[in-house]
């Protein structure tokens, strides 16, 4: 089966219709998933701490035209959380934290522990499939036993996984239009970037 999977769309409109545009040309009958923070929350983490209540309108970037292009299921991410933590509103802490598909799970990325140089050293969290595919770090990138694999990434080729564990970040939909198309029966990935 074929899933096309986008994160970190951060309620960008043009970003997300040229995602989704491209998923439309690429991959039509891929099944799409979101990884998490689709919206934009307008507080910042160390002002969250303190304010409850905030009106969505304040906390968050929520338009009627950007929700219109969410017609496939997703997992929360930081934003996600960080809306519901001011606002109280639930409909985003609804959204589950991971979904496990065929040989992967899907995490946001927000679970990891990242080092100073914003690549991921650690998943606390324990995994039962081979295949882990996040975002939160906006940049794409191929990880086997904690180390990034030092390779290019070409967009619109065909990586295949031959070992059993691998770490994929799919890179951000907002300012980057990336997504990641993954085939579990032919067990590869193609990084795919719309114009």
């Amino acid at each position: 089966m074929k899933y096309a999977l986008l994160g970190d769309l951060h309620s960008n409109i043009e970003d997300t219709i040229a995602v989704l545009n491209h998923i439309q040309q690429q991959a039509p009958t891929a099944t799409i998933l979101g990884l998490g923070d689709l919206y934009e929350c307008t507080i910042g983490k160390k002002k969250a701490s303190t304010v409850n209540n905030v009106p969505l309108e304040e906390a968050a970037i929520v338009r009627e035209e950007f929700e219109e292009l969410l017609t496939f299921p997703s997992i929360r991410g930081n934003q996600e959380e960080r809306i519901t933590q001011v606002t109280g509103i639930e409909r985003f802490a609804a959204l589950p934290e991971s979904i496990v598909i065929e040989g992967a799970t899907l995490l946001h990325g927000h679970q990891i522990v990242w080092d100073k140089h914003w690549e991921p050293i650690e998943l606390p969290v324990a995994i039962e499939t081979p295949l882990l595919f996040f975002g939160h770090s906006h940049r794409s990138g191929i990880y086997r036993k904690g180390k990034k694999l030092p390779l290019t990434i070409l967009f619109g080729e065909e990586f295949p996984l031959i070992k059993k564990k691998y770490w994929i970040n799919v890179g951000s939909v907002v300012d980057h239009r990336e997504w990641c198309l993954y085939d579990s029966d032919a067990r590869t990935i193609t990084f795919m970037k719309a114009n």
